[in-house]
């Protein structure tokens, strides 16, 4: 589970505890990383 919150223009992703991920330009992009994330994580 992520969340994604929008902070000055951008996305940030955060995991299910609240630990910051990484930011986005777009929910779009967002996405697509989190894709990649969860991969590389499996």
């Amino acid at each position: 589970m992520y969340s994604m919150r929008y902070v000055q223009g951008h996305v940030q992703v955060y995991d299910k505890t609240g630990k910051f991920l990484f930011s986005a330009d777009t929910e779009r992009e967002a996405r697509e990383e989190l894709e990649d994330y969860a991969e590389s994580a499996a």
